[in-house]
């Protein structure tokens, strides 16, 4: 415990507690003093309780505090609380480097500084004594590299010292309180004016510079007092003028003077009161509560030494939790203690004396000790310059370790470490951050920043342990016991109230460099799995939320397309099959309605194959791979199935893909392209997908044409076409709306094109739907074309033949396929271009003889068309005219968007069916196909 206890005392106990706590109590008084440590405790102490927690549960290794927050919440977020607690360390060092060279140059030698002494009060961001402080920080700092740079030893050597002339410093202000409560003559004396503090200099001669004499120069007779209200054209008058025992000890009535506050603007010497610069005592910063609440903050830091030093310890995991808290709440009663000694025992026109200059320049609190001043300003100059340099120390040490981990690859160079250990690169790093937080200027100033990197680490440890108590995670077995998760989330929300209270700005500046470096280790750093509670508030929230979503059909307003991707084409690492790129585009692109996406592949083999299923694995992979690149968020799936199990493992995944509410209620599915015609081939796979989504109650868009769509890179402009053929609850018109919002298709217009018969009233047409688009707020070209019906044309008669004559054919090959004759099976996918070669071919085979068969050849296909089924050549004549429509308003649009027909239940007439879809899309460059279930209607409400 000890080992932890002294140390973070000496951290956490510093020089700002001898030079601006007697001010803050002087300006804002015992009650909101009381109330600001008691805040800056608090937040300390409840971190302390987290710190505990985490520490205790598990080894925590070098890195302390970035261990901790990375193995919990993850590379990210450990990354950047990490950095920011580098970066707290590292300006702490030039926070106590610029403290200390105050103490050195007000009290200890003020004859060094450049200008003189009389420059103390040139503190503004130029003035003379802001550049003293940056000059005289500047050579500490390089004294201090060179220490540190000798090796770790040298510092600890050090630390004992300091910690003693704190300690000495501390008992020196007590004593001090007791001894002038016991002789209040003692003095020292001030000289007032009224309720105007003096400046020593105003009125007593150059020469002379002993405490002692100042009553005797503080008279109405003193001529340089006189006649420095008479240059200020005041009225003097001589029994304001009085000498006032600035130190009248516990008996007197100061406590009482010193309760309320007394909050001035900048030179100002008293409330409402503007001050003669040369003569009056004055502020050199307007004070507020939350002013003091920046600048003091700092002061109560250091509580994550113990976890720093954790590999140096026997038993961290008792050590820790006792050493820390109790050097919390010591150095929490000694904030407090000093206080009431500060406002019981010294004059409150002193407390707000922040320099000293009513007694010559010496400082405040020196004087209070006992048996000598100069026991506290040795004491707290020695305590800054220890705990610069063990900030010095650790700051290169904790950069090592992010460093080390190699998740953030710019840092890398920072891991390697000299022949002693010792991370030389990451101290001339730290050197020089610590010099531009100097070149800040005053302490106040680096103090604000030095707040904001402390209180971010502090507020995500309290996150940690709330966020574990509450998920409740199995691994969460902490030694510490006494903690809660509302303590740690009060203690987070301090943290950030202090934060915000103190400077917004800061504070939004601190929170952006932590996002930037949160989103630059996403996106650049090395991927780890730490088991961090980020995943497991992810598992818990999602679990939360399916168990939220009922297993049924969601209200229309809610509907969105969750997308289900089926491959079943061949892997091959040589090449890369463009439609299923193309598909992924789609896909993303389509995302806009920011649903489900699954994507899963069929992969032939043994599923109980070891083999078997590592290419598998290794399928997956290549298709998150992919889905990265286009950008499309969702999950990848492979199924390995066995020989002649393809469709039973279609219709399988189909019923059980998703969970509870959230499963896929689209399937996206490209037009095949093969000409087999085998069980697992891509026409077979693709006819059993459209039956296992009808069967499921899906909606089923194929994307026809799927080698043309465009990726990402491409920008379209033109026409999207929704043809509105029949009523589908406005599926196609969603469809085309959420491709609109993607860069890709955002630069069409979108275009509906009702189809109308001829007794169809086509203005009343036109209106209505131009009056159901507008209540759908979707913005949209209404087109009306009428679908006239003459006779049955030759050509529909002749496509439906060869249709019949086909399928025919299909029938004798797998009847002979069936009696064991190995066949060539071909599908009924017939293209415009399949069609043209067989016309020429059967032309240029029968050129010998066709004036001979010429006669017999027309009665025998005259014959053959009059027995087509009337059924079958209408559906054919309608494919025929609405192709014709389309190349007619279409042909140089973008996308053509039309209604998929119900297919056949079974599987006959199915080969008809493929057939009709692909005349009316003939010569289409890019198609999809949209059929709904009904469920999904597109509303019109908010």
């Amino acid at each position: 415990m000890l080992g932890v206890y002294f140390p973070t005392i000496q951290h956490i106990l510093g020089v700002t507690m001898f030079i601006r706590l007697f001010w803050i109590v002087g300006i804002a008084g015992l009650g909101q003093t009381f109330l600001l440590l008691l805040v800056c405790c608090l937040c300390t102490f409840l971190t302390c309780i987290s710190l505990s927690a985490v520490a205790t549960n598990g080894v925590v290794e070098s890195g302390g505090a970035y261990f901790m927050i990375s193995r919990n919440l993850g590379p990210e977020f450990g990354s950047a609380v990490g950095l920011l607690f580098y970066l707290a360390n590292t300006v702490a060092t030039a926070m106590y480097l610029v403290g200390g060279t105050e103490v050195f140059l007000l009290y200890l030698f003020p004859g060094l500084t450049i200008g003189g002494p009389e420059v103390h009060h040139e503190t503004g961001t130029w003035g003379m004594m802001t550049n003293n402080l940056r000059i005289y920080s500047t050579l500490f700092l390089i004294l201090e590299f060179c220490i540190v740079a000798m090796g770790v030893k040298f510092v600890q050597l050090l630390a004992p010292v300091s910690l003693v002339c704190v300690i000495a410093s501390i008992l020196a202000v007590y004593a001090g309180g007791i001894s002038k409560t016991l002789d209040p003559s003692q003095g020292p004396y001030v000289c007032m004016y009224d309720n105007r503090l003096l400046q020593a200099k105003a009125f007593m001669p150059s020469n002379v510079s002993g405490l002692e004499y100042i009553c005797d120069y503080c008279t109405p007779n003193n001529t340089l007092i006189v006649d420095s209200f008479l240059n200020d054209s005041m009225q003097f008058n001589d029994s304001l003028v009085r000498c006032v025992n600035g130190y009248p000890g516990f008996k007197s009535d100061v406590f009482s003077r010193n309760l309320g506050p007394s909050y001035m603007r900048q030179f100002d010497t008293d409330v409402g009161v503007k001050a003669t610069q040369t003569r009056d005592v004055f502020q050199d910063v307007r004070t507020t509560f939350f002013v003091f609440l920046a600048i003091y903050f700092p002061a109560v830091t250091g509580i994550f030494t113990g976890a720093n030093m954790s590999g140096d310890l026997k038993n961290p995991q008792a050590s820790i939790p006792k050493g820390t808290i109790a050097a919390q709440l010591t150095t929490s009663f000694v904030y407090f203690s000093l206080a009431l000694v500060f406002g019981a025992a010294i004059e409150p026109a002193v407390l707000r004396d922040k320099n000293g200059a009513s007694m010559g320049g010496s400082m405040v609190v020196a004087n209070l000790a006992w048996p000598s001043p100069w026991v506290l300003l040795i004491g707290s100059f020695l305590s800054t310059f220890g705990a610069a340099l063990q900030c010095l120390c650790s700051a290169p040490r904790l950069l090592q370790s992010i460093a080390k981990d190699d998740v953030i690859p710019i840092l890398s160079p920072f891991k390697k470490v000299t022949a002693n250990n010792e991370p030389f690169l990451g101290l001339v790093i730290t050197t020089i951050i610590a010099e531009c937080a100097i070149l800040l200027g005053a302490m106040d100033n680096i103090a604000a920043v030095v707040d904001f990197f402390f209180l971010m680490c502090y507020a995500f440890v309290n996150l940690v342990c709330a966020l574990h108590s509450l998920l409740g995670a199995p691994n969460w077995r902490p030694r510490f016991k006494y903690y809660h998760w509302l303590a740690s989330l009060v203690g987070a929300f301090l943290c950030f109230f202090i934060m915000f209270s103190t400077h917004w700005d800061y504070a939004m500046v601190s929170i952006i460099l932590c996002a930037a470096i949160y989103k630059y280790v996403e996106w650049k750093g090395a991927k780890k799995e730490w088991g961090d509670g980020i995943r497991g508030l992810a598992l818990t929230t999602a679990q939360y939320s399916l168990m939220k979503i009922e297993d049924k059909d969601p209200h229309p307003k809610n509907w969105r397309p969750q997308l289900l991707l089926i491959l079943s084409q061949s892997w091959s690492r040589e090449t890369v099959d463009v439609r299923y790129i193309n598909l992924l585009n789609l896909a993303s692109q389509l995302k806009a309605g920011r649903g489900l996406t699954v994507v899963s592949s069929f992969i032939q083999g043994n599923p109980f194959s070891n083999d078997d299923r590592k290419r598998a694995e290794q399928i997956r992979s290549r298709m998150d791979f992919d889905m990265n690149q286009v950008r499309l968020r969702g999950f990848s799936k492979t199924v390995v199935y066995g020989e002649d199990q393809i469709l039973g493992s279609i219709s399988t995944l189909m019923q059980s893909v998703g969970l509870g509410g959230l499963k896929p209620n689209t399937m996206l599915i490209s037009w095949p392209t093969d000409n087999e015609k085998g069980v697992d081939s891509e026409y077979a796979t693709f006819t059993e997908k459209m039956h296992a989504a009808l069967a499921t109650e899906m909606c089923l868009l194929v994307a026809k044409g799927i080698i043309d769509f465009p990726s990402s890179v491409f920008k379209l402009n033109g026409y999207i076409d929704v043809y509105w053929i029949i009523q589908d609850g406005g599926l196609c018109l969603l469809m085309a709306y959420l491709l609109k919002q993607h860069k890709v298709w955002r630069g069409c217009k979108l275009r509906i094109i009702a189809i109308a018969q001829e007794n169809d009233n086509n203005t009343r047409m036109q209106e209505e739907l131009q009056k159901y688009v507008y209540q759908l707020r979707i913005d949209a070209k209404i087109l009306i074309v009428e679908l006239a019906d003459p006779e049955i044309s030759k050509n529909a008669f002749e496509r439906t033949l060869l249709m019949e004559e086909r399928t025919k054919f299909l029938q004798k090959m797998n009847e002979s396929s069936i009696k064991g004759a190995p066949t060539r099976q071909i599908s009924p996918l017939v293209t415009s271009e399949q069609k043209k070669k067989e016309e020429e071919s059967e032309e240029g085979g029968k050129e010998c003889n066709e004036d001979e068969k010429k006669e017999d050849s027309e009665k025998e296909k005259t014959k053959k068309l009059r027995a087509l089924d009337k059924n079958k050549v209408h559906k054919m004549h309608t494919a025929v005219r609405l192709n014709e429509l389309i190349l007619e308003h279409s042909l140089n649009s973008q996308l053509v968007l039309l209604n998929l027909p119900k297919p056949p239940v079974g599987k006959e007439g199915l080969d008809d069916y493929i057939h009709y879809l692909e005349v009316l899309s003939d010569n289409i460059n890019r198609v999809i196909f949209v059929r709904g279930t009904g469920k999904e209607v597109i509303t019109a409400n908010s």
